[in-house]
């Protein structure tokens, strides 16, 4: 009797579990991990927007940031928990709840948004590089840059913005291929790094200001009718807000969660996220009064209070701050493309082609196609609508979520068969039916028009935010049902 041979190597060793030996993360380095997601200029003007510009009483908005804080806890710990487990990326966990070749597609889904969202941040981190050369030429003689070979346009971009643009993805490039022990070192040092900035911006602010900002910061604070319907409805509205914020990197958690030491640490990693989001939304409303003050005391015409760290720095005439100031929103960029965008990307792109690439192909690969949506980005993406295209993809994500968290928790009883989990063989646990996973995908996809209806169906709308926890409970019900009997 022949003995069945599988067709397909679906074994990489960057995609292989971890060895238990060499699990070396710790619930501080989950804390840097949080930290970069929310270390970016999103970040800070979404949550400076939800104290200042709608006129929130403090004491909600800190309320919404906590109870976010937990709900993205509590899910990332889940789903990250057999990626902890048996230190596989996300993609291969998918294997158990889509079939192993299901698995290859269903995560270029997040492939997908990945690519293209690394090219684009990468367009907005080189703008960035692009201001300091320009600062540089300036004060160097700033006739330079009325030289006829700075005033000519390619797609949108001059001479500076293309050096600056491809210089971006070359550089991320090098550092994100380095392993997993410099890939943390890059994450703690940003985390810390870019605390200091604030810390550092906090302390120039408060200057001879302190007493005006406290002041300003008691305005906001306020305990009348604090239970009401009214903050009720925004303190659920805050909530739904900021989990989608942090939505998108829920899913693919388990591709950091693999390295860590044991459950423990990595339930304690997680849940230091609701201390982050306090640290950084005090100092983001700090920072933002703080300078709302000092443009008033020099005369500053401001008609509203400005949110994004950029404006602000255009608007306070300080070089050497401004390039801190730059210094510090590109380390928190490049971390967050890292962690949101590059490495979710490689892993799905090793789990579609497991014979064909590795880290370093599979990185330049990532850069290329980066340099096409990045490049593309003025002329034609930004005003085509792909943006509500990638918002639609994204509308997959808790579907796939609800999917793996029911397949594991409730099909599996929490154990995966380790040796079928890299097998294509009709035996194999994880075959199914030619490799796929049906009753995954069907409910994926029941999940998926639940979630998108939030999207397409205007008088849903206001359930937007919640798309993700909606397609992930739908998902996950249907999934249970069918794959149960």
């Amino acid at each position: 009797m022949s003995q069945e041979k599988a067709n397909i190597n679906l074994t990489n060793w960057d995609i292989v579990g971890i060895n238990p030996n060499d699990k070396n993360w710790t619930s501080r380095d989950i804390f840097c991990f949080w930290a970069n997601n929310i270390q970016s200029l999103i970040g800070f003007s979404l949550i400076a927007s939800l104290y200042l510009v709608y006129d929130l009483n403090i004491i909600i908005v800190l309320a919404s940031c906590v109870s976010a804080g937990f709900l993205v806890a509590t899910l990332s710990y889940i789903i990250g928990k057999p990626s902890q487990k048996y230190g596989l990326p996300f993609p291969v966990i998918l294997r158990s709840s889509f079939g192993v070749a299901g698995a290859r597609y269903i995560g270029m889904l997040r492939g997908i948004a990945g690519l293209f969202m690394f090219g684009v941040q990468t367009f907005f981190i080189s703008k960035s590089i692009g201001y300091l050369i320009r600062i540089f030429i300036f004060n160097i003689n700033d006739a330079i840059l009325e030289n006829e070979m700075f005033l000519i346009f390619l797609m949108g971009m001059d001479l500076i913005d293309w050096f600056s643009f491809i210089f971006a993805l070359i550089t991320q490039f090098y550092l994100f291929k380095q392993g997993q022990n410099f890939i943390k070192y890059i994450l703690n040092f940003s985390a810390w790094f870019v605390y200091t900035g604030l810390a550092v911006f906090v302390i120039i602010l408060a200057g001879e200001n302190s007493n005006e900002i406290i002041n300003a910061f008691k305005l906001s604070v306020s305990t009348v009718n604090l239970v009401s319907k009214e903050n009720l409805l925004a303190l659920i509205s805050l909530t739904g807000t900021l989990f989608a914020f942090f939505s998108i990197v829920i899913l693919n958690i388990g591709d950091f969660s693999r390295y860590v030491k044991n459950s423990s640490e990595n339930f304690k990693g997680n849940f230091y996220l609701i201390i982050n989001l306090i640290i950084f939304s005090f100092a983001s409303v700090f920072i933002v009064l703080g300078a709302d003050i000092v443009m008033a005391k020099q005369s500053l015409e401001v008609e509203q209070l400005l949110t994004n760290p950029t404006d602000i720095i255009g608007k306070i005439d300080n070089s050497y701050l401004t390039i801190i100031a730059i210094l510090f929103i590109l380390v928190a960029s490049g971390s967050t493309n890292l962690i949101a965008n590059y490495i979710p990307t490689q892993n799905v792109l090793l789990n579609l082609f497991p014979k064909s690439l590795d880290k370093s192909s599979s990185g330049l690969l990532i850069v290329t196609i980066g340099l096409i949506f990045g490049g593309l980005w003025l002329p034609i993406l930004s005003q085509s609508g792909v943006l509500s295209i990638i918002d639609t993809i994204g509308s997959f994500f808790g579907p796939i979520a609800g999917v793996i968290i029911a397949d594991y928790y409730l099909i599996k009883n929490q154990e995966y068969i380790s040796k079928d989990i890299f097998s294509d063989l009709k035996s194999g646990a994880y075959f199914y039916s030619g490799g796929w996973q049906i009753k995954g995908l069907y409910s994926m996809i029941i999940g998926f028009i639940f979630a998108a209806s939030t999207i397409w169906n205007i008088e849903l709308r206001f359930l937007q935010s919640f798309a993700w926890l909606i397609g992930a409970i739908v998902s996950y019900i249907t999934y249970y049902l069918l794959a149960s009997e």
